[in-house]
């Protein structure tokens, strides 16, 4: 159990602080830069930081379902999901390097907030675990759907990161449903929309 423990925080602690991994080359490496202005490129900086922000709650969200889940099969689904989930912190953390933007103040406090709510969804079993991780993933889905509009039109390199990453999130919550995944209460669903709004709205400024 001490064992376990201190994987856990290792993994936390590389989570918010160490740069990310990636095996996939980033999206749209070779793509050139397109040509913005400073207001674009902060704009553009701020979403990705925003989008940064979500891959460090996958993160948190991942660990603290598996954590609570005594099924292997859905342990390792969430283990795969969750080495996806860190290629985008990757793709993200590097596209945030080149446009000149800074990472979140608040990862921290994303992080544990989101672990929190992750094991929370885990105690229900594994049904409603896979619910929440379903849902989740559909959310992010139309986030990134919703960025991929707000961003320069000649933007390619920013674009295809985001359509990556909305794939990945897509088979993610195909995976889920696949598993036994239960469809959550509308309540449930819009707490969880509006908890989402909150954390992008604050995480675009900080």
């Amino acid at each position: 159990m001490l064992d376990r423990c201190i994987g856990e925080f290792d993994k936390a602690l590389r989570t918010v602080f160490a740069p990310a991994s990636t095996v996939r080359e980033m999206p749209g490496t070779d793509l050139p830069e397109a040509e913005m202005d400073e207001a674009q490129r902060q704009h553009t900086a701020a979403l990705m930081r925003v989008n940064h922000v979500g891959e460090i709650c996958a993160q948190a969200l991942y660990q603290g379902q598996a954590m609570v889940s005594d099924d292997p099969v859905i342990r390792q689904a969430l283990g795969k999901a969750a080495a996806e989930e860190t290629e985008h912190l990757a793709w993200t953390e590097r596209r945030i390097s080149e446009l000149g933007g800074r990472k979140s103040l608040l990862n921290p406090l994303w992080y544990g907030g989101a672990l929190a709510f992750g094991v929370l969804a885990g105690k229900f079993g594994d049904a409603w675990n896979l619910g929440f991780l379903a849902e989740t993933e559909r959310q992010v889905e139309a986030h990134l759907e919703s960025h991929k509009a707000r961003i320069a039109a000649d933007d390619r390199r920013t674009w295809t990161i985001l359509e990556q990453m909305r794939l990945d999130e897509a088979s993610h919550a195909d995976t889920a449903v696949r598993l036994g995944a239960r469809d959550l209460p509308a309540p449930i669903r819009h707490v969880m929309w509006f908890a989402s709004k909150a954390m992008t709205t604050t995480a675009y400024y900080i």
